[in-house]
């Protein structure tokens, strides 16, 4: 009668093991959007990859600030397209999505701005990304408020993000949508005005820009970056002058 219940009891502990094991699985192949599939690789040979990031720096105390508007972009464009940024890999937060046909990777370093460029080259070489895929967004002082450009390529513009990525990268060549966020209307220095957060009158025209920039990230996926160069940067949400 012992050894009969031992043998229940190892039988008991092996199906409640095989369950664990089976529930880990299933937690590890948990898509950003919260549903689990089989376990399976992501397959990138059969498809586009493109990567979006936007530059900010991570935690409360920079949340709403003029330099995360890039992190405010990523996270409308997360929202549109029904995923969460809830992988932690590359020193980021990033969630993947396949949008018109191709497989996007949407990404926000969590290394503070000046190291962007190590979360970014990680995600690049994970992926044996292209640079034509790649598009950065991240704020500009020297664009008001209600403009936004999308170049091809440049320098850095003293943009410390940017700087990191090209020394990362070992090149220029990768697509950037600059957000103006405008400059200092009181006096303020400018390490200071980036990290605060935007006047309260300016608000309203912050989340057009928002909405704005995460359409021209859509339209550099469906396109193209000419097609999206063409139709946005032509446009000035600025004509909604904000008053001091």
């Amino acid at each position: 009668m012992l050894q009969l219940s031992l043998r229940k009891k190892w039988k008991k502990r092996k199906l409640w093991r095989k369950k664990r094991l089976r529930r880990r699985k299933q937690r590890r192949v948990t898509l950003s959007d919260g549903f689990v599939q089989k376990r399976k690789r992501w397959n990138t040979e059969s498809s586009e990859v493109y990567l979006i990031a936007g530059l900010g720096n991570p935690g409360l105390r920079y949340k709403n600030t003029r330099h995360n508007i890039g992190f405010r972009v990523i996270g409308l464009l997360a929202s549109k397209l029904g995923i969460r940024l809830s992988s932690k890999r590359f020193h980021s937060k990033n969630g993947r999505v396949r949008f018109a046909g191709k497989e996007v990777i949407l990404l926000c370093p969590q290394t503070y701005m000046n190291e962007s460029g190590r979360s970014i080259k990680a995600c690049v070489d994970f992926f044996c990304l292209d640079t034509e895929k790649l598009l950065v967004l991240h704020d500009d002082i020297d664009l008001p408020l209600g403009r936004i450009r999308i170049a091809r390529d440049g320098g850095s513009g003293g943009h410390r993000g940017i700087i990191s990525i090209i020394e990362h990268l070992g090149t220029r060549e990768f697509a950037r949508v600059r957000i103006g966020i405008g400059r200092p209307r009181y006096g303020e220095a400018i390490e200071a005005f980036v990290l605060s957060p935007f006047y309260e009158n300016e608000k309203s025209v912050v989340e057009k820009v928002v909405e704005l920039s995460a359409q021209a990230c859509e339209a550099f996926v469906r396109e193209g970056l000419q097609s999206a160069m063409n139709h946005f940067n032509c446009q000035n949400l600025a004509d909604e002058e904000v008053t001091n």
